[in-house]
């Protein structure tokens, strides 16, 4: 080996010629490693990289490098030389704030935690609005509004319509993007739909009932012009699909770049207890939509109007729209801190070198190719990116059982207070009736009758002890069962059916175990593709769910309700809203269609498992394509070491 020509130059000293550390027994084909992997840097403070070595001492930049040994193009480099970059720490911003404006004070929020506070907050104000309040007035839309079923269930699919729409640009561009931008803006959205969703209260006339006892016991002969009978209201349901297609758009980044700027920022072994904090969140927000929706329906929708109806009554309607307007102005509140957060949360970029790779192995190794640090930057890398998640077996599956388990949940979620409702008379100011004329009456031989007129009754008066009216002299009542002057009370007839809690333990273990799956399969997601891919896989695993969990179940689902309904609303030859539903046919409906989705589900996680190629076990710690990407450079700040050392 040749001996370098030493010289100096003012203070410092270089060698004039290269160094050659190369190994003499290296065969053909084998690679040298570079230095620039280990993670020094020289004494001019400038990056190291592949393949050069400098002198610990000060000494002028030109200088300071001379390539050890370069790769030539036969040579191959592992993902771990190639896979960790170094960044200036003055090359992008951590603090947070907005702009300019970064004040000491805030930054003490600026962390995992507190980044996840205010994610929860956002999913929370999500779940309860669209999964809770949308979901507990929706009869109540049905019967003001004049609705369908499968018209309400369009209502609902509006949310996932949008979602299919955005999530493809969203996830790509915003995956390379400033995430927690995308996500504020994404909330602001979400609260303009809540307003918007809430307006056609404020731009209708008021609501006017007209029970039994204003058109009197037998209103019968009495008919209303077309003109003044017809409801020209049902056009208002263009409204709402419009408020749930911002929802849609809103809450797109929420749960796809949430998640990974969730993942991106903590442990790998604390991002599973980091995402399930976040979805219990957003659970636990549908159950507090069903709780303060309730309590609002138990007031009146024309707040200062005085009523003489009851909550209980067929024709009450509650004050639907008061949640919208409350979640719509916390959303816009809850999307100013957000903006605010940087890009990358300040220490997160240590865990990203420490991740270890497990994504789906593909038999033609094309998996490689989202290694590339330039892959999905630009529109050009869009169809490869959709290619390589296409011949992920395991993704594609998960996908799958993801859409079975959606189709369930918003089929019910969506129908479910109806369904128990119409099983188990469940009270009636939870669906909030709107029924002109109809005004059902139970007679004392346990028969519901359309009407007091129907049920043969002459006079009427009040009972003292629950506020109902009841109608006396009811010639129907008397020749059905009982001898003598039949009676009958305003309302539908209560179930005898005693298996109600029974029911409510099995609806239980259901919803159960669906949603202690949920977490485990996003967790296997974002590990069975790329780390550069996961923002992607998100959105494209979402397109799926929606478009074939999300839109068609509330769809399918209203529809199969409606082939139990016995009597329509029909106003001037019009098909309006159902009045009684066969419960037989109800409940046999939705137990087979439960059944199918559940055994689907199960099978599609099962076989994502049986399909699933795990990398070697020799993956080394940071050759995890995160670290790959542009997200995933690192900034180091250690001392610089002797050249002695590094050699």
């Amino acid at each position: 080996m040749a001996m370098p020509q030493n010289s100096t130059r003012g203070n410092g000293f270089c060698f004039p010629q290269p160094l050659d550390f190369s190994c003499p027994s290296a065969g053909p084909g084998e690679a040298c490693r570079p230095f620039g992997a280990l993670g020094g840097r020289d004494g001019c403070s400038t990056p190291l990289s592949n393949g050069i070595a400098s002198s610990g001492a000060p000494s002028p930049s030109d200088s300071c490098a001379e390539p050890l040994c370069t790769p030539t193009p036969a040579e191959e480099t592992t993902p771990f030389q190639e896979g960790i970059k170094y960044v200036s720490a003055e090359s992008e911003e951590l603090a947070c704030g907005w702009g300019g404006f970064t004040p000491g004070c805030l930054q003490l929020c600026n962390t995992s935690k507190g980044v996840l506070f205010f994610l929860c907050v956002a999913s929370f104000l999500q779940g309860m609005t669209v999964n809770g309040f949308i979901n507990t007035v929706i009869t109540s839309i049905e019967r003001r509004f004049d609705l369908r079923s499968y018209q309400s269930g369009l209502i609902a699919s509006s949310y996932d319509i949008a979602a299919c729409v955005c999530l493809t640009f969203v996830s790509y561009f915003g995956g390379n993007g400033h995430k927690p931008r995308w996500l504020g803006w994404g909330v602001l959205v979400m609260g303009l739909g809540s307003l918007l969703f809430a307006l056609p209260h404020f731009t209708t006339g008021h609501y006017e009932a007209r029970s039994a006892a204003q058109v009197g016991v037998c209103g019968g002969n009495q008919s209303l012009p077309c003109s003044q009978a017809a409801s020209s209201l049902s056009g208002y349901r263009f409204v709402f699909m419009l408020g749930q297609f911002l929802h849609g758009m809103g809450a797109t980044p929420l749960y796809t770049l949430g998640v990974t700027y969730l993942d991106e920022n903590v442990k790998t072994n604390y991002s599973p207890v980091y995402i399930a904090v976040f979805y219990t969140a957003a659970i636990l927000g549908p159950a507090a939509g069903y709780l303060v929706g309730g309590m609002f329906l138990n007031i009146y929708t024309e707040i200062g109007r005085e009523t003489d109806m009851a909550p209980e009554n067929t024709l009450w309607v509650g004050a639907w729209w008061i949640g919208f307007l409350g979640a719509g102005a916390a959303s816009l509140l809850i999307s100013i801190p957000i903006l605010g957060y940087p890009q990358r949360l300040p220490g997160s970029q240590r865990y990203i070198v420490m991740r270890v790779s497990e994504a789906h192995q593909l038999k033609d190794g094309s998996h490689k190719k989202a290694s590339d640090p330039d892959f999905g930057k630009t529109v050009k890398d869009l169809p490869r990116s959709v290619l390589l998640l296409l011949k992920n077996p395991t993704f594609i599956f998960l996908c799958l059982a993801g859409a079975t388990e959606a189709t369930l949940i918003a089929g019910m979620s969506t129908f479910g207070p109806k369904f128990l409702e119409s099983q188990f008379s469940l009270s009636a100011s939870e669906a909030a009736t709107f029924l002109e004329t109809y005004s059902p009456v139970c007679g004392t031989d346990d028969i519901m009758y359309y009407s007091p007129c129907h049920a043969g009754c002459r006079r009427v008066s009040e009972n003292l002890r629950n506020g109902r009216k009841v109608y006396h002299g009811c010639s129907c009542v008397d020749k059905a069962l009982l001898p003598g002057s039949g009676n009958a009370e305003a309302g539908k007839c209560t179930s005898s059916c005693a298996k109600k809690p029974l029911l409510l333990c099995f609806m239980f273990v259901v919803i159960l175990f669906t949603f202690l799956s949920s977490i485990p399969a996003l967790t296997a997601t974002l590990r069975c593709v790329s780390d550069r891919q996961r923002s992607f896989a998100l959105g494209i695993q979402w397109i799926v769910v929606r478009t074939l969990g999300g839109i068609p179940g509330p769809i399918a689902f209203g529809s199969m309700i409606d082939k139990s309904c016995l009597l329509w609303q029909d106003q001037c030859g019009e098909q309006g809203s159902c009045y009684v539903y066969q419960n037989s046919a109800m409940s046999r409906y939705t137990l087979v269609a439960g059944l199918v989705y559940k055994v689907l589900g199960t099978t599609f996680f099962v076989v994502a498992c049986l399909l699933y190629k795990p990398p070697p076990p020799e993956s080394a710690p940071g050759s995890s394509d995160a670290s790959e990407n542009g997200t995933g450079d690192l900034q180091e700040h250690k001392p610089p070491l002797p050249a002695e050392e590094d050699i």
